[in-house]
């Protein structure tokens, strides 16, 4: 017996827009938090040597590159709105990070 879904294509839309919701709902919040929570320890720590601030500045860059090409991009493709776009970085994007960085300062002050 075969399997109907055997070989499916990845241009099924359905796969797509699962996986969109994917990076929007649980990727794209877990790395931002973490990014939050590491970018937050850099600068609290006041330990700037050049293996610290270049790993601070390539974590930054692949956030920004994270919330522009796959959230915010991909939503404004899929919706055409630019409002709705901006909502879900707020939402996916900056509102984990903050929340990162938040955790970590109450952290350093214990």
């Amino acid at each position: 017996m075969t399997d109907p879904d055997f070989g499916r294509s990845s241009d099924d839309p359905r796969w797509q827009q699962v996986l969109a919701q994917s990076v929007h709902y649980v990727l794209a919040p877990l790395i931002l938090f973490s990014s939050g929570f590491f970018t937050a320890n850099f600068l609290i720590s006041g330990q700037y040597t050049w293996p610290r601030t270049s790993r601070a500045a390539a974590l930054t860059l692949t956030v920004l590159v994270l919330c522009y090409e796959f959230v915010y991009k991909e939503h404004r493709t899929r919706t055409g709105s630019h409002e709705q776009a901006r909502a879900v970085v707020l939402y996916a994007c900056v509102i984990p990070y903050i929340m990162g960085a938040m955790i970590m300062v109450a952290l350093w002050k214990l």
